[in-house]
């Protein structure tokens, strides 16, 4: 898809500094970021669960598809009733995954092969098995270990009702009583997930010390910064007042989610657990940690708070140095709603001199080769099964996904990729319910499927076990069959794969110098098109029905085949992006 003369009017775009990012440069500013969830990236031992070694053993892979960082999904110590965000001790690995010196291994791996490696930080919550959580239960109320964490005294007669009427992440109630020492009933803690997730209590000055030491554990060993967990909570409303969240609001924050073309997220009131003020503090004071260390030590926030103006402010000069936008992953496959979330980013991120992120999948979302095929009412914000209305189209979705990754290569800031969507692996639905392991679908008795059909175990060769997840055919999930001709063996090479779209799309993003570029609206194209200049690539994304024309300039890049009339003019069909060399 390379080299090909393309007939119709010239373009030209704006000039662009062209400064590929060095080595100690703010290289967060234009880099690709791989995220890997451990459990399903890649088994060494066979026993069916992701480690750390079978990452090592796949960065070559990585380092091939040309990335410049990684995002390790959480690998500590923990009991894994969430995925290792239930942690239980934030400075060593646990047993599942290896051991300290397979990510001392691991890291120097990825930094000789010129990755650099972000692990996850989980700081609002901890596992219930963490000492510090123990030693709180052990205690008495009022105690110095009881105000490391949330308790309360529950309300009622005799404390039998909960301290207010907050509903966890996950479904019901976001408190659990304690019982005494003697066996009565106790206090009640709070945990905005599972309830074996206690929420810290950051107002605490013991609490973040222990972060400050937990951050430099792992500076100390080499990791290039972290992606902070929930960071938009841990601060809570003084006096923790009740509040009812709206029923088109998000659960994690924020409006509506997944909403239709046109229609905005309703004005979002603050909930007293998410985006408080006081957060920003913590925020400065670890930036100050990060800048005792060279390099360039980067802090990427997971904040989900509308509008992008107010996720912004995680991004301020002495505070973070990237926010996840998430206004931007949750848009739909939509001309117009596009145009505006990509100039609202890069306004709002620009005014306060961070660039904007730009992602379409992660571990707790529907994978978007899937759900660009769906509608609101599809989605609803709850994962997708096998009894959901309205099944995504496959062919469709997977078109709208490289279309819509092909865009999203092309804007200046920093992307980020979710382990297999250079596949283009759609959502897993029809998993069997008794090897569901998401806290959500438990703690809402199956009428929510939550994140499993986006974590299932990645395919890497077509005829090997597990398809190469591990030496044995065991996962924990279960792999569809229809992922043999998904898996990365029979992609690697093939033209017109989405493995050879992300793998030329990535080189070409870095040979033009298009993460340090600006977005220059190209007009003329119809209210269905999406048509920019970054540097001297033209870009078109076609989200209508009707094919459109395409004009003169060199095909660099497209995402799905180019129509050829019987003059020889070129048209881009529905559901298709291309790059164009600016003549």
């Amino acid at each position: 898809m390379t080299g090909t003369s393309v007939t119709g009017p010239a373009l030209t775009g704006p000039d662009v500094v062209d400064t590929p990012t060095a080595p100690g440069s703010e290289w967060w500013r234009t880099a690709v970021i791989y995220q890997i969830y451990p459990r399903s990236f890649a088994d060494a031992n066979g026993d069916g669960m992701g480690d750390l070694a079978g990452i090592t053993s796949r960065l070559p892979d990585l380092q091939q598809l040309g990335i410049d960082a990684i995002w390790l999904s959480p690998f500590y110590t923990s009991p894994q009733r969430d995925a290792g965000y239930d942690v239980a001790d934030y400075c060593d690995v646990d047993p599942l995954f290896g051991t300290l010196d397979d990510f001392e291994v691991l890291q120097r791996t990825a930094h000789d092969l010129g990755i650099r490696v972000i692990v996850d930080i989980v700081p609002n919550h901890s596992s219930s098995d963490h000492d510090w959580f123990q030693e709180a239960l052990a205690s008495a109320p009022g105690s110095h270990e009881r105000e490391r964490y949330i308790f309360r005294d529950g309300k009622g007669t005799t404390g039998e009702l909960p301290p207010n009427n907050w509903e966890s992440v996950f479904g019901g109630l976001a408190w659990t009583r304690t019982e005494n020492t003697d066996g009565t009933p106790g206090q009640w803690y709070l945990h905005l997930f599972d309830t074996t997730q206690p929420d810290l209590h950051w107002e605490n000055p013991w609490v973040r010390q222990q972060f400050r030491d937990v951050l430099r554990f792992w500076l100390d060993r080499g990791v290039d910064g972290f992606r902070v967990d929930v960071a938009h909570g841990m601060i809570k409303a003084a006096g923790l007042p009740d509040y009812t969240p709206p029923a088109e609001g998000g659960s994690m924050g924020g409006g509506a989610t997944a909403l239709e073309p046109g229609i905005d997220a309703p004005p979002a009131e603050t909930p007293p657990y998410w985006a408080q003020d006081g957060v920003h503090e913590i925020y400065r004071d670890w930036h100050q940690v990060l800048a005792e260390y060279p390099g360039d030590r980067v802090l990427a926030a997971e904040a989900w708070v509308d509008p992008l103006a107010k996720v912004a402010q995680w991004v301020r000069p002495d505070e973070m140095h990237q926010a996840f936008n998430f206004a931007y992953l949750e848009t739909p496959w939509n001309a117009p709603a596009l145009r505006r979330v990509i100039d609202d980013s890069l306004k709002a991120f620009g005014d306060v001199g961070a660039p904007s992120t730009w992602v379409l999948s992660n571990h707790d979302v529907v994978r978007h080769a899937s759900r660009l095929a769906l509608t609101a009412e599809n989605l609803q914000g709850h994962g997708i099964g096998p009894k959901s209305p309205g099944q995504p189209d496959a062919e469709l979705g997977l078109a709208r996904a490289r279309a819509a990754s092909t865009l999203m290569l092309a804007l200046p800031g920093s992307s980020y990729l979710y382990q297999g969507e250079e596949l283009g692996l759609p959502e897993v639905i029809h998993l069997p319910d008794a090897s569901r392991e998401d806290p959500t679908w438990f703690r809402t008795n199956g009428e929510r499927y939550g994140r499993d059909g986006c974590r299932v175990p990645l395919p890497w060769e077509a005829a090997a076990p597990s398809y190469g997840f591990g030496p044995t055919s065991a996962s924990w999930l279960p792999q569809p069959a229809e992922w043999a001709h998904l898996a990365r063996d029979v992609q690697r090479g093939t033209t017109g794969s989405t493995l050879e779209l992300y793998t030329l799309a990535l080189a070409l993003r870095r040979e033009h110098g298009l993460g340090a570029g600006t977005v220059a609206w190209l007009a003329g194209f119809g209210p269905e098109i999406v048509a920019l200049v970054n540097g001297d690539v033209t870009v078109i994304g076609n989200a209508g029905a009707a094919s459109v024309e395409l004009p003169a300039g060199e095909l660099l890049l497209a995402s799905g085949p180019i129509l050829t009339g019987a003059t020889g003019v070129r048209s881009l069909p529905s559901d298709t992006t291309v790059w164009l060399r600016t003549e």
